[in-house]
């Protein structure tokens, strides 16, 4: 099991990446920070949320999978991701830019979002 981002570190790297940075290991700390939040917010095993190549979570409660591709998946790219954990991009507004790529009936993460404050 990967080691839990603290509190602190995983908002410092947000921040860090919402104000600009485009370190490597700032973006990576923020993106598994706020992937470990929505694993929290909405616990189970029923959407695979992919931000490649930093991470991904199983999270939403409902029927899991085992092997294979999940039913139910949400792919983005870091940038996106953080805008929409952050409140800055709307889950709409990403899915009607193509920004985001979610597939399957339960891969609607719009209610656990955002997932920090700015």
């Amino acid at each position: 099991m990967p080691r839990r981002i603290a509190d602190a570190a995983g908002m410092d790297a947000v921040h860090a990446v919402l104000d600009g940075s485009t370190e490597r290991r700032d973006i990576a700390t923020a993106v598994r920070f706020t992937l470990q939040a929505l694993g929290e917010r909405a616990p189970g095993k029923s959407v695979e949320v992919r931000v490649p190549p930093y991470g991904a979570v199983q999270c939403v409660e409902g029927p899991g999978h085992n092997r294979g591709t999940p039913p139910n998946v949400v792919e983005t790219d870091a940038h996106t991701w953080l805008a929409l954990a952050a409140g800055e991009l709307t889950w709409t507004d990403a899915k009607q830019s193509a920004a985001v790529r979610a597939s399957g009936s339960r891969a609607d993460i719009a209610e656990w979002l955002p997932l920090v404050r700015i």
